[in-house]
């Protein structure tokens, strides 16, 4: 429910505060006035983009603020999924700096355009002449439908599968797809992860390979080296061996002279055992050491595959193309799987498919049972309308086509007049009968389901007297469940409002201002009587008017 609207420095408005109740509510005013400004200036707090021509002082900025009751509308998950403080009186802010630039507030939080229409939407529905051509739009046409079959619960269970359908669907499209395009590199990857895998690929294997390439290709070099290091070793005039002997020798003999040569005979002990097998180790290598032509071919053909695959890979060393293979690997494998993933997502889609059309075809059923209701409801509310003749021919049939709200399709046409043909409302109905087609429809939704604030906005423009006094009646039942506001210039629909208010415009220091204000009681018998006789209020117009308001 609005409770307070402010605006500040907006189009004739220097600023203006004024706050609301429930029920039903009238908003009157000469035209020129300023009933659309202050219409235009609530637009802007639900969302409109804003135009720096609305500033009415171009140096100061323009602030719009509405306060709500949200505590029965169900926003607590909105609040929650848009990361907003939820308050049972929510204020919306908007401001408009001079320089154009526009902030949007949700309780004090900054929020874009988007965010703050969507929560517009469920505060307040701004009915005006225009907003009849919905009435033309099947999807609006099955919410009134959805909303007598109480199809709520089973259109959100509708709406859950059917995006585990479309997630599926969109997922097999882009297997299928990917199937397409990986089919083509299948075969080239196939076979470059073919020549990884007969590549001896390990951590270490390049370094040993290089390794024993080395000795391999200088072996002659190897021996050469060893049999000089045996010799001065194991020379028989001059070799170290025969000379640690003889070291040894004396040093036996020093070590019964005293602890201090011990110590030292133990040391020269070691150095013999350790160069004696150093001697032994050189002549196991001179035995092992020689030429294997064909072990240094085999050691360097794979060395130069190793290179050669690092060279066309691009890869710096072997545990690069050990990621590569692993990568190779990957893709050849989900390639050959992808046949499976396929079957599998269609299978999967086939389930989902048949739940979703089982739901449609409740969702239909249930339709088709309330449609003679939605007729007759119609029929009756619009003859009481001055459309006595009015006809509907409603029919829902099957389309193919998974929707947002099933698989129907509707035929939803109109007749005014007896003996005229069935056509659709935008081209057979007048805005004048869109206007009390569109009132009956929504009186009709307001029986069945909550519906946020209502504005008429000139709903009853070209409207007589007696069908406009029946109008006010329709607005007022309404408001038993909801707020209703009507601007309105039609004194019999006044009338019947709970609470009247007037927009009027003053002039000060040569400079027009709009002003709004609730009538008391005499000041609403004046304004109704102005609007039934003009300026001069005549005692008929005066007496009319208490008789409209049962005074």
């Amino acid at each position: 429910m609005l409770a307070n609207l402010s605006i500040k420095n907006y189009a004739l408005i220097d600023e203006l505060n004024v706050s609301f109740t429930d029920g039903f509510t009238a908003i009157t005013g000469e035209t020129g006035a300023g009933k659309s400004i202050l219409l235009g200036g609530l637009s802007l707090v639900l969302g409109k983009r804003a135009d720096l021509s609305s500033l009415r002082d171009k140096d100061t900025k323009c602030i719009i603020e509405a306060e709500f009751r949200i505590d029965k509308y169900g926003l607590k998950s909105f609040f929650e999924d848009n990361d907003l403080d939820y308050e049972e009186r929510t204020i919306v802010r908007r401001e408009i700096q001079p320089s154009g630039k526009s902030r949007a507030f949700i309780n004090d939080s900054p929020v874009t355009l988007d965010i703050l229409t969507e929560l517009g939407d469920s505060l307040i529905d701004v009915h005006s002449q225009h907003q009849t051509l919905r009435l033309a739009d099947n999807d609006f046409q099955l919410k009134v439908i959805d909303a007598l079959a109480d199809n709520g619960k089973l259109l959100a269970t509708y709406l859950d599968n059917l995006e585990g359908y479309r997630k599926t669907s969109k997922e097999l499209e882009a297997l299928i797809d990917f199937q397409r395009e990986a089919i083509k590199e299948h075969d080239y990857n196939s076979f470059l992860l073919e020549e990884l895998e007969a590549a001896p690929l390990k951590m270490g294997i390049q370094e040993e390979l290089e390794e024993r390439y080395e000795q391999l290709n200088n072996v002659s070099t190897i021996l050469e080296l060893l049999s000089k290091g045996y010799q001065l070793l194991n020379d028989d005039q001059v070799g170290v061996v025969n000379s640690l002997t003889e070291l040894k020798q004396v040093s036996n003999r020093l070590s019964g002279f005293g602890s201090q040569y011990t110590d030292l005979n133990k040391r020269i002990q070691s150095v013999f055992i350790e160069i004696d097998d150093i001697a032994e180790e050189l002549q196991r290598f001179q035995e092992r050491a020689e030429a294997d032509p064909q072990s240094l071919e085999e050691t360097n053909t794979k060395l130069q595959q190793l290179y050669d695959l690092q060279k066309k890979h691009g890869a710096g060393d072997v545990s690069e193309l050990l990621e590569i293979k692993e990568a190779l690997s990957e893709k050849v494998s989900f390639t050959e799987n992808l046949e499976s993933d396929i079957q599998k997502k269609q299978e999967l889609q086939s389930v989902q498919q048949k739940e979703l059309d089982t739901l449609a075809e409740s969702l239909s059923a249930q339709r088709k049972k309330v449609l003679p209701s939605l007729k007759k409801q119609l029929q009756d509310s619009l003859s009481s309308l001055g459309m006595p003749s009015a006809t509907f021919k409603i029919e829902i049939y099957p389309s193919k086509e998974f929707k947002n709200n099933g698989k129907d399709a509707l035929m939803f046409l109109f007749s005014a007049n007896k003996g005229t043909d069935y056509g659709e409302l935008k081209k057979v109905a007048s805005g004048g009968e869109l206007s009390r087609i569109m009132l009956t429809i929504k009186s009709i939704l307001a029986k069945y389901e909550h519906l946020p604030t209502m504005m008429f906005d000139e709903i009853d423009t070209g409207v007589s007297g007696e069908i406009s006094n029946k109008m006010g009646d329709i607005m007022n039942a309404m408001s038993e469940t909801m707020q209703v506001f009507s601007i309105t210039h039609l004194p019999q629909v006044a009338s019947k409002g709970d609470h009247h208010f007037k927009v009027f415009k003053i002039e000060e220091g040569g400079t027009t201002h709009t002003k709004m204000k609730k009538l008391d009681p005499d000041e609403r018998v004046r304004e109704l009587a102005g609007m039934l006789g003009g300026k001069d209020l005549t005692d008929s117009a005066m007496a009319h008017a208490r008789e409209l308001l049962n005074f």
